[in-house]
């Protein structure tokens, strides 16, 4: 992952419940002084697209000490991302995952 100093992932949302963010990379827990990313998962069928991307960029501003151009977005998807080129600062897959437990 590009953000080293990422030591806590978990996810967020507020007291409605509404965004709920399914990835935030932070510094520490639990209340961090830096947000590294913010990310979306999508396990289904379709591809992560610009519609879950638009979304995640409007909600993940809401998480307390993120920064729109400085903090990452994330994405994960079962079935691949028909995104532009650099859209996400990074995009995973099953593979991606399972390596990542793994290590």
């Amino acid at each position: 992952m590009p953000w080293t100093d990422t030591w806590e992932v978990g996810g967020w949302w507020n007291r409605q419940s509404n965004p709920e963010i399914d990835l935030v990379g932070a510094d520490r827990a639990p209340i961090a002084s830096h947000i590294a990313f913010a990310g979306s998962i999508k396990w289904q069928d379709g591809p992560f697209d610009r519609h879950h991307l638009d979304e995640l960029r409007r909600h993940a501003p809401l998480i307390p000490g993120f920064q729109p151009g400085t903090s990452g977005l994330v994405v994960v998807s079962r079935s691949g991302a028909d995104l532009p080129d650099g859209a996400a600062d990074l995009i995973w897959g099953p593979d991606d995952v399972i390596h990542a437990w793994s290590v």
